[in-house]
């Protein structure tokens, strides 16, 4: 399983989709440590935490369940929408509502209030013609239909030479959150943005100011994306209960809504795209944290693509990546049934191929016995009809999942859990002339592929790789080098190869033959600023000529040379920010999706209260200085 996406509590009550002022959609909580809380409630909460929760979250357990200690780094609201429908909902479902908001406010010694947000934080939302005709606008996971994370020097506006003048401009605080993971799309002056808890915002670029909000049924993980034709201006994205949703850009209001999953407990991890009216949706599965309950049927979901008309919702086509459906396949420790093939999830975005008619996928682990040829995989689908054209496996016999290790559903022998968290890329090399197929996985290795059958044309390790090692979120080309962040984060290696060392940073290689350009390890936490730093380049960068972006676990956004790894700039974003929209702002550990640039200005998610890492719930957008 991809390392960022462990029981995270992510996602919102199920409620209507429909355009609210934010104020009337929050009865959450802000961190008010001083505000009291009834001591019924503490009692009921702590009595249930240690009746229902406190065996698998606690200190030094063994099966990656957070314990008590980092689950009251979060905020009240996300532990309850967890417990309401996020990962935890399977082990909550016995519990009643006040037992669930007891718990919430037991664990982080917060209280349940209201959000108010000012009047000062609204604009009138007006878009024009000139927007949306802009150069350097900007949609999706990668940027472009290739995932390449490149941005030419006219769409960035920012350049080596005055990347040193980049100053934040304005903060946004997402109200509650703990985790800042949803990547932006840039409209001319405005840009949208999604939130842990739903909110699908529209804000001024320039300003922060919010023109309108849309409220989805569970958390918005992955990017927004939209098309243009004639004078419809829409925008598609996924929420993590497989709701995919089609809104009108110019009103913030509802299309059409479609749920794209087939399991009870399918997921929306990744981005959606869209190209020639068809809208492709990344299935996951959070069954792996399900599968934590020995008395759980572990396993019998499959990662998957599904399409759908992006006028209507109607389905298409769906893939499944594993071709069978599960069936009893063997006997665990406590008597049950095992029930297998089962899991190799479809974490991130798809990535388009319009010349060849592919859509390029990377899957997941499997969650149990038997073992399928189709997980730690790359697989090309027919875009029009989603069959499978060509699959690339890069790890046999991965059988993972969070039951891992001791529990009665835990698969034996286990794998390493070095799956394909990223979207892959499709890229042009100009010395060879001939398209490459790039992408990074969790075992420290990069790929390269033909785009027409998967054979390789390279490999290169650059970590040791494991649960929390390797490629986590993604890469980024100029289509000269490849740039990939290695995360090798100590507290998740694979240890089957002890002459391996981990070797966390930022990666130049070269296209055509993968051979190492450069390599800038993160600063050592021996003379860092965090008294709990985590030496870790997780996040996925962004590229334009001269410059690689790229944040840290340790809450810093640099500028990397592109020639040889340079710091031109960098910010410490891990501090408590005056907000527009007037919430309390605090950045925290930078991981996830890449940083926007457009038209002089970048753009960063700081906070990801998971793992060990900084919560926080701040976009930040910083500027150039005007010559």
């Amino acid at each position: 399983m991809n390392r960022l996406y462990f029981y995270s509590a992510l996602v919102l009550f199920l409620i209507s989709s429909c355009q609210k002022p934010v104020e009337n959609i929050n009865e959450s909580s802000l961190p008010a440590e001083d505000t009291p809380i009834a001591e019924e409630v503490l009692k009921l909460g702590e009595q249930t935490y240690s009746t229902v929760c406190a065996a698998c979250h606690t200190e030094g357990n063994t099966n990656l369940a957070p314990a008590k200690g980092l689950l009251s780094g979060m905020s009240p609201h996300a532990i309850l929408a967890a417990l309401n429908m996020g990962k935890m909902r399977v082990q909550a479902a016995a519990l009643s509502d006040s037992e669930k908001e007891a718990v919430a406010q037991y664990l982080t010694n917060k209280k349940l209030v209201k959000v108010e947000i000012p009047e000062s934080a609204y604009t009138p939302f007006q878009i024009s013609d000139k927007d949306i005709a802009s150069g350097f606008n900007y949609a999706g996971w990668g940027g472009d239909l290739e995932g390449s994370g490149f941005r030419s020097a006219a769409q960035a506006g920012i350049t080596p030479e005055n990347v040193s003048s980049l100053e934040l401009k304005w903060s946004f605080a997402f109200p509650n959150a703990s985790v800042v993971r949803s990547k932006p799309a840039i409209i001319g002056d405005w840009m949208i943005v999604g939130s842990q808890f739903g909110e699908v915002y529209a804000l001024n670029r320039h300003t922060g100011q919010i023109g309108w909000v849309f409220q989805a049924d569970a958390a918005i993980r992955g990017a927004i994306t939209y098309t243009v034709s004639g004078d419809k201006l829409t925008a598609f994205f996924a929420d993590y209960a497989t709701n995919a949703y089609s809104i009108d850009i110019r009103t913030g209001e509802l299309i059409w809504k479609k749920r794209a999953g087939h399991h009870p407990l399918s997921s929306v991890t990744g981005s959606v795209v869209v190209f020639n009216n068809i809208v492709y949706i990344p299935i996951s599965s959070f069954e792996v944290v399900s599968a934590q309950d020995p008395d759980y049927g572990c396993c019998t979901s499959s990662g998957g693509v599904t399409a759908l008309d992006a006028n209507t919702g109607e389905e298409i086509w769906k893939h499944r990546v594993i071709a069978e459906e599960a069936k009893v396949s063997g006997k665990k420790q406590n008597g049950g049934s095992f029930y297998g093939p089962a899991g190799a999830p479809v974490w991130a975005s798809p990535t388009i191929d319009s010349k060849r008619g592919l859509l390029y996928i990377g899957t997941g682990e499997n969650y149990t016995y038997p073992p399928t040829a189709t997980s730690d995989a790359i697989q090309a689908l027919d875009l029009k009809t989603g069959k499978l054209i060509w699959n690339w496996q890069a790890t046999k016999n991965d059988t993972w999942n969070l039951a891992c290790p001791g529990n009665p559903n835990c698969p034996t022998p286990t794998g390493p859990d070095v799956d394909f968290g990223m979207a892959p890329i499709l890229v042009y090399d100009k010395i060879s002339k001939r398209d490459i197929l790039v992408v990074g996985q969790k075992s420290g290795v990069v790929h390269a592929l033909l785009p027409e059958n998967g054979k390789v044309i390279w490999q290169t390790r650059i970590g040791k790789g494991g649960a929390l090692g390797g490629v986590h979120w993604g890469m980024a080309t100029d289509g000269e080098l490849v740039y990939a962040a290695n995360s090798d984060n100590i507290n998740g290696l694979d240890p089957s190869d002890s002459t391996l060392v981990p070797t966390p940073g930022i990666y130049a290689l070269n296209l055509q033959t993968g051979k190492q350009v450069w390599k800038v390890a993160p600063p050592p936490c021996a003379n860092g600023p965090r008294k709990d730093c985590q030496q870790s380049n997780s996040a996925a960068p962004t590229v334009i000529p001269g410059i690689v972006f790229e944040g840290d676990l340790n809450g810093f956004v640099r500028a990397y040379s592109a020639k040889d790894g340079t710091v031109l700039w960098e910010f410490d974003t891990v501090r408590e920010y005056e907000t527009v929209n007037g919430q309390k702002g605090k950045g925290g550990s930078i991981d996830g999706p890449s940083p926007v640039v457009a038209d002089g200005m970048l753009y960063v998610n700081s906070g990801y209260g998971m793992f060990g890492e900084m919560p926080g719930n701040v976009l930040l957008a910083f500027k150039v200085k005007s010559q």
